[in-house]
């Protein structure tokens, strides 16, 4: 049986990346901060599964959080064979209205850890000749905003240029970019979200599914979903700067309240 690592487990994109992976018979290392939460997670998925589940309890945005995951991605004895780095969060507010604090705490998360970590499992899965890295992104990616947007970017490019160093290894990488979607995430950020259409919100069990299954075509970058699709090739021919005046006006409209 093959064990998956899932960064931010508990809730949203994370906890269905686990329910999807257990029912296909993957043992699984979840990741969170919440010991409770965890517990009962770990505890849920093998009782209904019969997998074997480790909570590793850790904050991404500590040293000793990042360096207790990257050991366990380094044990060659219990080896992990799918990472997915999905732990993140939101900040609310613009430019310089977020403390300095926060902005470095995001890109402790969304940047170093995902950097730190990937390294850590590519590593052990090249000396096995085999293995797949998902690090969740978000189609902010593409388009001009903020600290989050900037972070998500990096993600991708960072993920786009590690796969081609690392192909021929056996090492499948892939960040996922996905639109909305019904998690805690905007709760957690104290962002409003009732101003967001209906048609522009994701299903997180879909998404997984479409993640997994772009993921084992080798893609490096997947959209799940043709209406995100078709939204980022509109981005893609847009001049930036008026691409950078849309992104800030949809930012109030859609984002932070």
């Amino acid at each position: 049986m093959t064990t998956a690592l899932i960064t931010g487990s508990t809730a949203g994109i994370g906890a269905a990346f686990a329910r999807r992976l257990a029912a296909q018979g993957h043992n699984l290392v979840l990741v969170a901060r919440d010991t409770k939460r965890l517990g009962e997670q770990a505890t849920e998925l093998h009782d209904l599964h019969g997998i074997e589940a480790e909570a590793l309890v850790a904050d991404l945005s500590t040293e000793e959080g990042i360096a207790s995951v990257e050991k366990r991605l380094g044990d060659r004895t219990h080896p992990v064979d799918l990472l997915v780095n999905n732990a993140g969060f939101g900040n609310k507010g613009r430019y310089l209205e977020v403390s300095m604090a926060d902005e470095l705490t995001m890109l402790k998360v969304h940047v170093e850890a995902v950097l730190r970590l990937t390294s850590a499992a590519s590593e052990s899965m090249r000396s096995r000749g085999r293995g797949g890295v998902i690090n969740v992104a978000s189609v902010a990616a593409f388009v001009p905003r903020g600290t989050y947007g900037a972070s998500k970017a990096w993600v991708v490019q960072f993920t786009q240029g590690a796969a081609r160093d690392m192909a021929g290894s056996g090492v499948r990488l892939m960040a996922l970019c996905p639109g909305f979607v019904r998690t805690e995430f905007h709760q957690r950020a104290g962002m409003g979200t009732d101003n967001i259409p209906g048609w522009m919100w994701l299903d997180a069990d879909k998404l997984v599914s479409a993640a997994l299954a772009d993921l084992a075509r080798g893609k490096t970058v997947s959209i799940p979903d043709p209406r995100y699709k078709a939204l980022m090739g509109v981005v893609k021919v847009t001049p930036r700067g008026l691409l950078g005046g849309v992104s800030s006006r949809t930012g109030r409209k859609y984002g932070p309240q």
